[in-house]
């Protein structure tokens, strides 16, 4: 994926490859040693089944290696998230 800014990833609408949307990206969680980005922080629709994903504080914490694009929305990989690093 092409570099971008964590102030650009905020605010949008957080989809998954299958065309299902998760929620809002809230913030991102960055590694400050490495300057990488370690997590997206999602805010979740009221419909999505939260069980599936780790979590923390009711925001679904996605692992930035999932994200393939952020444009007009914020694609994630769903088959990089579902049951990673449950809690």
């Amino acid at each position: 994926m092409a570099k971008i800014l964590a102030k650009n990833l905020t605010n949008k609408r957080v989809m998954l490859t299958d065309g299902s949307e998760l929620g809002i990206a809230s913030n991102v969680v960055m590694d400050t040693h490495t300057g990488s980005l370690v997590y997206l922080v999602v805010k979740p629709n009221s419909m999505v089944e939260t069980s599936k994903y780790k979590t923390q504080d009711n925001y679904l914490m996605i692992p930035f290696e999932a994200v393939r694009a952020a444009k007009d929305y914020t694609i994630v990989d769903k088959k990089l998230i579902t049951g990673a690093d449950l809690e």
